[in-house]
């Protein structure tokens, strides 16, 4: 009997946190099921956390002064960046903080809310928690897929006073693909016909690159908009692409499915499989996940995490 060709994965070692979300079920965990959500990710081999934001529109993950006086935001019952950070030190993890959203970019386009108001998020959170261990980079939380009007000149404004107030830390960014699945999640379609092309891909890429070059370190492109045989062009298009402007390139492995009707469950293994081997093979630095605690943990509220996290450890050990 012939024995099965295993292709290498691309280990995942980093994950987001999706503490302050807007279309998964919320799970209710307190500090101890976080604390024994940390040790799988360290049994794991994850050696990054990133905050996936420190709000969105009124509710936070954090007590911010400015927030609450300044935008109406509910103060919340625990202080999770706290937490995240404490945990995050009992397993010699980093800790990206992401900045918030506002909610406005999404309803307007206009992203000059998120610039104003993250210019104190950023003071305010390194006032509070840059004296941390863990505390180890930022994450800039606009998530954009095309040459967005603006998105240039925010990440670059952001990610600069991010690097000038934490004597460098870096930054990281997680644009998504334009592909045929970029639609929105409350939508019932699960993909569209104008999907990007991957020559538009690479033109509006290398101009947006090239203006956020001297702001942002690493980005962490999404895997879950384009389909399967097209990883392949896209990631080397992406890879080339970070290496001209001297950034890392990050897969974002997505771990959810958007394959199936229901959103959002834990994938199917062959797909993040097939997703996890083309990053690989494209030669990229670092594997994270969106994520970890919903969709491969073993406590997640959804049983097939647990499975998920069984056979990715299996193929990450072969």
């Amino acid at each position: 009997m012939t024995a099965p060709l295993h292709n290498a994965i691309l280990p995942i070692t980093g994950t987001f946190i999706d503490e302050i979300s807007h279309d998964i079920p919320h799970q209710n965990w307190g500090p101890m099921e976080w604390a024994q959500d940390f040790k799988h990710m360290a049994a794991m081999g994850i050696d990054t956390v990133i905050l996936i934001r420190s709000g969105y529109r009124r509710f936070l993950t954090y007590p911010s002064a400015y927030l609450t006086q300044q935008h109406g935001c509910y103060a919340p019952p625990l202080d999770l960046v706290d937490l995240f950070l404490t945990l995050a030190e009992a397993h010699n993890m980093r800790f990206y903080f992401g900045l918030y959203d506002s909610g406005h970019y999404w309803d307007t386009g206009n992203l000059q809310h998120e610039m104003d108001c993250n210019r104190f998020v950023i003071d305010e959170a390194w006032q509070q928690y840059g004296h941390r261990k863990a505390f180890g980079g930022w994450y800039i939380s606009t998530e954009i897929s095309r040459k967005t009007k603006g998105a240039i000149e925010a990440f670059d404004a952001l990610g600069k006073q991010c690097k000038a107030v934490s004597a460098n830390l870096p930054t990281l960014i997680s644009p998504w693909i334009d592909g045929k699945k970029a639609v929105l999640a409350s939508a019932g379609l699960l993909t569209k016909a104008d999907a990007i092309s991957l020559n538009d891909h690479e033109r509006e890429w290398n101009e947006i690159f090239d203006g956020i070059k001297n702001a942002v370190d690493a980005v962490a492109f999404q895997d879950g908009h384009v389909d399967y045989h097209e990883l392949e062009a896209f990631f080397a298009v992406n890879k080339t692409l970070a290496t001209k402007y001297g950034l890392q390139c990050w897969t974002n492995a997505e771990s959810f499915d958007r394959d199936m009707p229901i959103k959002f469950l834990p994938i199917k293994w062959e797909k993040l499989k097939l997703k996890l081997e083309a990053a690989q093979r494209a030669g990229y630095h670092k594997g994270i996940t969106f994520e970890f605690s919903h969709f491969m943990s073993p406590q997640s509220v959804y049983g097939a995490a647990a499975h998920l996290y069984n056979r990715y450890n299996q193929a990450k050990n072969l």
